[in-house]
Formats: structure tokens, sequence, C-alpha cells
């Protein structure tokens, strides 16, 4: 069932979510750093992967309410 008028914060969370994610990777990656070479290294991929994500769902998002 696909909502017709979602909530601001579906909004929000579905613009946005994949930011907040590299965030608690980045965290991570900080807090691994010196520990554990590869959870760092994990997590540093984690961060460029979610920044990209969110840039493109951003961009995909500015798109379809610009036609409307």
């Amino acid at each position: 069932m696909v909502n017709k008028n979602p909530s601001k914060s579906y909004k929000w969370h579905e613009k946005y979510g994949a930011f907040i994610t590299a965030l608690v990777c980045q965290y991570c990656l900080i807090i691994n750093w010196e520990h554990n070479w590869l959870l760092a290294g994990f997590f540093g991929l984690g961060v460029l992967i979610c920044v990209v994500i969110g840039f493109s769902d951003v961009k995909k998002i500015n798109a379809a309410n610009n036609r409307q």
C-alpha cells in the first residue's frame, strides 16, 4: 500500500537517512581508528558509500519535486 501523503519525518528520513548512517559510520571509524584497523577500514568504506548514496537520494528527490 502506497501512502499518498507521507509525514514530514518520513520524508526527512527518506531524503537524509543515508547521511545519518554515514555519521554513525564516521563515529565508529574514529572509535576504532587505533584499536582495530580492519574495522576502521570497513567503517571508512561505509562512510564513503553512504555519502554517495545520500547525495544521489537528495538529487533524485529534488529532481522529482522540480517536475511536479
